[in-house]
């Protein structure tokens, strides 16, 4: 396929960080546990921890970051010709939040995709605009993000959530991101050389849930969101090698000559263990989650937002992203021209 390439990205955060303390403070939980446990030390709420009250939806974090891209990419809104939106979380299953953003942004009479996926959704996003400017079009934009305010709250008695599901409490945030792909080299000109997607999950249990309520089952006390850590311990890094690999075999690269890494973002602690046991290789690891939480889709798109001033002319980087809800490898490579 032709390549594509980045041209500019954009991010949105809701509100202040809210850091360990305050989170532990507000959920009866030890500092030192999540600390330890997790490593993230800040995180973003569009809604507020201590009322609940939502501040800010899935919509308005998306808009933010897209109208950031197309700002900083040298273009104008006219200059977009589809929008691709992925999410786990959102706002309405109708309409679509995707719709909505292009709504805010302006955009009218063009192709408008909502991709409904945990965190590989970002690097699906990606791959359907690479093949719509393969298929003619010469600018789009392509947006993650996720809300927790469905999944998480806080008005909830916490010394009686068990501790499988307070965990996610201290794991989560809000964000959004975006990209502007262009046909031809723009901006900051980063070329967009493979993209891999690939559902790796037949036969095997899910690692993560996100369920949802109707009419018929809205007193259900089932959980809203549920992970098996142990399941994700024990297979995301063995993933995170294999999608490495094919990357750079599909392309002809060396791992020397990589010079930056974006790996699967969960959590800090899980982010370290990843690494440790991916190839001993010299590229700087580019990591976001520390500060922001896992955010879902948003991730990837946080983590380019930092990888971009760092690139230089002729440097290559590949992003990893394992989704474990249910074992999806998604990844992508790209190199600055």
């Amino acid at each position: 396929m032709t390549d594509v390439h980045i041209a500019a990205t954009g991010t949105a955060l809701p509100g202040d960080p809210v850091d360990n303390a305050t989170l532990a403070g507000l959920l009866g939980a030890s500092k030192e546990w999540i600390d330890l446990f997790v490593g993230t030390r800040t995180r973003y709420f569009g809604w507020d921890p201590v009322t609940g009250e939502v501040r800010g939806s899935l919509a308005d974090l998306c808009a933010e970051a897209a109208a950031q891209a197309v700002r900083a990419s040298g273009l104008v809104l006219a200059d977009i010709e589809f929008l691709v939106l992925a999410t786990a979380t959102p706002d309405t299953l109708l309409p679509t939040t995707a719709t909505e953003v292009a709504d805010r942004l302006g955009l009218d009479h063009l192709p408008v995709y909502q991709i409904q996926a945990g965190c590989s959704g970002a690097v699906q996003a990606l791959d359907l605009g690479r093949s719509l400017i393969a298929g003619g079009r010469q600018a789009g934009l392509v947006i993650g993000g996720d809300v927790t305010h469905r999944f998480l709250s806080p008005r909830q008695d916490a010394a009686k959530i068990p501790s499988s599901e307070l965990v996610n409490y201290v794991l989560f945030g809000d964000g959004a991101g975006a990209a502007v792909l262009t046909a031809e080299p723009e901006g900051e000109r980063i070329a967009v050389r493979s993209v891999l997607n690939s559902w790796t999950g037949r036969g095997r249990r899910p690692g993560q849930l996100l369920d949802w309520y109707g009419t018929t089952d809205r007193d259900s006390d089932r959980p809203m969101l549920a992970e098996d850590y142990k399941a994700i311990e024990e297979h995301v890094p063995p993933i995170a090698s294999e999608i490495l690999w094919d990357l750079l075999g599909g392309l002809g690269w060396d791992l020397d000559g990589i010079g930056f890494l974006l790996p699967p973002q969960l959590s800090e602690r899980m982010t370290a263990r990843i690494v440790e046991r991916l190839p001993d290789c010299p590229a700087r690891k580019v990591s976001c989650v520390a500060d922001t939480g896992n955010t879902g889709n948003a991730l990837p798109f946080l983590q380019l937002d930092r990888l971009v001033p760092e690139l230089a002319g002729g440097d290559r980087a590949i992003g990893l992203c394992v989704e474990s809800s249910r074992w999806i490898r998604a990844g992508f490579a790209l190199e600055k021209v």
